[in-house]
């Protein structure tokens, strides 16, 4: 029985002596733990890396859409109160903001596309009253400060007015935009009057030659309520739109390595409606298109190619794998701007803007 008591006495003890940790098994749960943790810390470097590969791809391609979109709605309004009963009506137009003269009888297009040979900018000029186009007869004469017309014009004081010839292509014929400082309602014995008083925002600044418009040659009066002029283009490798009219801009996409714009031409056959192919911005006719060939466009072809914001990690090998090839738009190749292009992603984005107003 002693024995067994002291046995049992001595059991405790024994028990407490074996419970924590030895010095060894601390030193190496440390080190298992540490080398969890380099491994986890790893692998989470690894995961945000991609994260923001991923990110940086996706924000590219979104970017470029939404740019695209916003620039399709644009150019989808091009010419709209420029054209009256199915006639382009401005070969050279005359048109001001303040006292600063934007185009003296300059050669016209609501859509003009200007190559520097490797990229391209856009210009697209339309009016946003759904009147726009509308157009009535000169009454009398008028040198651009007032006029009155044969029936109801519906503009009001504010908005800009078209003073277009008859005959877009004849000598001399010139459109003139005029802002309506006041409009006075015909009478029994009186037409209306539309004023354009140097106070409105396109009447302060003298051209070269004014125009002369008449009821005789049947010249007339065509609303164009708000005067927008958009113009796209790269800068510094971002996609920027300018605003002519007030030399406002903004940057709308940055890192774009190419803008390519196209026009879609009818035949050269009279009447001729349907598509016939893509025309770059080249040669004599399309260079600075004007007069009758306006009338030959029936769309825009417009692309774009944008790099990723984040280069990318080269394989274990030391090569760069995001990219196998150079981009491509139009079918021509486009040498990124940056020498390691490989590491680089890459997105061509080429949208097809049918122009209603030229074709209507």
């Amino acid at each position: 029985m002693c024995a067994n008591e002291s046995r049992r006495l001595k059991t405790p003890a024994r028990a407490q002596r074996q419970r924590g940790l030895s010095i060894i098994e601390v030193m190496v749960g440390m080190v298992i733990a540490l080398l969890v943790s380099l491994a986890a810390s790893g692998s989470a470097a690894v995961f945000t890396a991609s994260q923001r590969q991923g990110i940086g791809a996706g924000g590219m391609t979104v970017n470029s859409s939404t740019a695209l979109a916003a620039l399709k709605s644009d150019v989808a309004s091009a010419g709209l109160g420029f054209f009256g009963d199915s006639t382009f009506l401005c070969y050279a137009l005359d048109l001001s903001v303040g006292a600063t003269v934007k185009l003296d009888a300059a050669s016209f297009s609501p859509v003009r596309i200007t190559s520097d040979g490797t990229n391209d900018s856009l210009d697209v000029v339309y009016a946003d009253n759904v009147d726009s186009g509308a157009n009535v007869l000169l009454s009398g004469t008028s040198d651009g400060g007032s006029a009155s017309v044969q029936s109801l014009l519906p503009a009001a004081a504010g908005q800009a007015v078209l003073l277009a010839p008859a005959t877009p292509g004849a000598p001399g014929a010139t459109c003139m935009v005029r802002s309506v400082t006041a409009v006075t309602a015909s009478t029994d014995d009186t037409k209306q009057l539309v004023t354009f008083a140097g106070s409105g925002d396109y009447n302060g600044a003298a051209f070269t030659t004014t125009p002369a418009f008449s009821e005789t040659n049947k010249d007339r009066v065509a609303l164009l309520g708000q005067l927008h002029w958009s113009r796209y283009s790269l800068s510094d490798g971002n996609l920027t739109l300018t605003r002519p009219l007030d030399d406002t801009s903004a940057v709308l996409v940055r890192n774009v390595m190419a803008f390519r714009v196209q026009y879609g031409i009818t035949g050269t056959a009279a009447g001729a409606t349907t598509l016939a192919g893509w025309q770059d911005a080249t040669g004599s006719t399309w260079a600075n298109v004007a007069g009758a060939d306006v009338e030959r466009i029936r769309a825009l072809r417009i692309g774009m190619v944008t790099r990723s914001a984040q280069r990318e990690k080269p394989n274990a090998a030391g090569v760069c794998e995001a990219s196998t090839a150079m981009p491509t738009l139009f079918g021509n190749t486009v040498t990124p701007d940056v020498g390691d292009w490989q590491c680089w992603r890459y997105r061509s984005v080429v949208v097809v803007v049918p122009l209603r107003n030229l074709v209507w």
